[in-house]
């Protein structure tokens, strides 16, 4: 018999909401009926309108809510195992019917806190051993590759490999079976986190200066009872997931309350708590983290956001506000060519930089671009040595080594490296008047860094170690006390592949550039969101250098006809365009 799976419950009140209640009661009888199934689905509209305002809320997100069915007397133990997980999938909307699937002792020790383990679809079971069909305990192994796990900040951590998930049932007095024990948690198929599941991104402040904002990027569980924006900004006032712990703060004081949210012609959000109402910069990025955390999930887009306390008017945000808080740095594009920096214009080559990092001068190379491309730092045989881009400027080394990375530019105006002999990250403030102070970063003793990369958020760095390897961590704390910590590996390619170049196209996602060193495939250029692993390929022909980005704009040195030329990846991110012909190399944007 067919196996459905799940409800969706509606935004609706009076007639429209009792039918809904008669299409539930429908469910279950249908429910029982499909006794071998494990669970039914109803297809409506969205959660439920927790204003009641007697049409769909246009701040909600359809999504589907499950009911599973408790287990039955006629079901073997593969069934009941199927059943089971339905009754987890349904958790969350019915917590009252995957207890009955254990036994006393069982229901007495599980708890569904935990992460949610999730795995692909279309499980199967592993052959059974030859079973004692006199014997009232029964084993039954699971098995289904492993893709991510769901943790209780809500993060979305991705697993590759295959895990056998084994379960000891116990046959009933009556028929059926029980489950003996049950690890805590949730094990949810990667249908049921795509039917209940939304990612999320959450915006909090730069910890340093709170001028910026920050991304995290969360996977939330849709409620029947409550509209997506409110389980946006419900989680918006608790804490950022591990890895931006320490690294952003919020405007939101301790205690802050939602009390409600409408919405017509404008959205209207009423807060609790003690909100400084004559703080300004506290109202500016207050509602500049709710703004973002609503507008860049498809929610409230276009509309006034009207911000209440205790119902009393306390800020407007007009739709397309100019502000700078997710402003990144200059969009020139420069390159590379004959060991000179020069600026890159709309079709091709422009002009070289004023001063001395625009002259052509060997021994020079891994240039990078401060905040404003006022700036220029590259690495040297001795040592990291910084230009000004003006007629005046000249080159003087600020960091010596002889095993460096290549510099990177903190939005600050800082300047960064690894020294891989001393093994230390060293920080370099232009302003200060003083040399390279050292910054703890625990985490990185005893690897082989071999690239640093601050994003332009000034907060997330990506660390290549190695040639398979890249994490990503972040900057915490303030001044003296500043670390670099909140580690989690991103990619790690095979072996037999080495990772050529890395680059923050923005604030989620990091370009990774593999050579395939032995196939003949080539190379795989990766767009992969720091947030939660998501990969996406961007198809290459030529054979590519090095990569740099901003936002959408992609640029790459190529070898094309065995020169080496600037690719622009073009809109349709299927195919390049030649931009630069030749004598070109090494393409830059200022920071990432």
């Amino acid at each position: 018999m067919t196996r459905t799976r799940g409800l969706v419950a509606g935004g609706v009140t009076g007639r429209r909401a009792r039918l809904w209640r008669l299409g539930v009661l429908v469910a279950i009888v249908a429910a029982m009926v499909l006794a071998d199934s494990g669970c039914t689905v109803i297809p409506v509209t969205g959660p439920l309108n927790v204003n009641e305002t007697g049409s769909s809320d246009p701040l909600s997100k359809p999504f589907q809510r499950m009911i599973a069915i408790p287990p039955q007397k006629s079901w073997g133990p593969e069934q009941t195992v199927r059943g089971l997980q339905a009754a987890m999938a349904a958790y969350a909307d019915d917590p009252t019917i995957l207890p009955q699937y254990l036994t006393p002792e069982a229901r007495a020790k599980w708890s569904a806190s935990g992460p949610v383990t999730v795995i692909e679809d279309g499980f199967e079971f592993a052959p059974p051993a030859p079973r004692d069909e006199t014997s009232p305990v029964q084993k039954v192994t699971l098995k289904g590759r492993w893709v991510a796990g769901i943790q209780e900040d809500d993060s979305y951590v991705p697993t590759a490999g295959s895990s056998p998930f084994p379960f000891e049932l116990v046959k009933v007095q009556g028929g059926g079976y029980r489950v003996k024990d049950l690890p805590n948690g949730l094990l949810l198929t990667n249908a049921d986190v795509t039917r209940a599941y939304r990612a999320t991104n959450l915006y909090y402040l730069n910890g340093k200066t709170g001028n910026r904002l920050v991304v995290d990027r969360v996977r939330l569980r849709l409620k029947p009872t409550e509209t997506y924006a409110q389980t946006i900004l419900e989680r918006l006032l608790k804490s950022p997931t591990a890895a931006l712990q320490g690294a952003v703060t919020t405007s939101f004081p301790p205690g802050t309350k939602i009390l409600s949210i409408r919405a017509d012609e404008r959205v209207v959000i009423n807060l609790s708590g003690p909100i400084d109402l004559l703080d300004l910069s506290t109202e500016a990025s207050l509602k500049a983290q709710i703004r973002y955390s609503l507008n860049k999930n498809e929610i409230a887009k276009g509309r006034v956001i009207e911000i209440q306390v205790d119902g009393e008017p306390y800020s407007i945000d007009q739709p397309n506000s100019d502000d700078q808080w997710l402003d990144d740095s200059s969009d020139t594009a420069y390159y590379v060519g004959k060991g000179a920096v020069h600026y890159m214009g709309k079709d091709g080559p422009a002009a070289a930089v004023p001063g001395p990092a625009g002259e052509p001068r060997e021994g020079y190379s891994d240039f990078a671009l401060s905040k404003d491309g006022q700036l220029i730092a590259a690495k040297t045989s001795t040592g990291i040595s910084v230009a000004g881009a003006t007629q005046n400027g000249r080159w003087q080394e600020v960091i010596q080594g002889t095993k460096l990375t290549p510099p990177t530019w903190h939005r600050d105006g800082s300047l960064w490296t690894y020294d891989q002999r001393n093994a230390v990250l060293l920080r370099y403030d232009p302003s200060s008047g003083r040399g390279p102070e050292r910054v703890a970063a625990p985490k990185l003793a005893g690897l082989d860094v071999t690239q640093l990369r601050i994003a332009r958020d000034g907060v997330r760095v990506a660390v290549m170690t190695g040639e398979n390897t890249v994490q990503i961590g972040a900057l915490t704390g303030e001044a003296a006390g500043t670390m670099l910590g909140n580690f989690h590996v991103l990619t790690t390619t095979e072996v037999g592949t080495k990772i050529l170049d890395v680059a923050w196209s923005d604030d989620e996602h990091l370009l990774v550039l593999v050579e395939l060193v032995e196939s003949k495939a080539g190379q795989i250029l990766n767009e992969i969101n720091v947030g939660d692993g998501e990969v996406v390929a961007v198809p290459l022909k030529d054979r590519l250098e090095s990569v740099a980005a901003l936002d959408d704009r992609v640029l790459a040195a190529a070898t094309v006809d065995q020169r080496t030329k600037i690719l622009e990846l073009n809109q349709d991110r299927q195919s390049w365009t030649v931009k630069i012909e030749s004598d070109a190399s090494s393409p830059l944007f200022p920071l990432g």
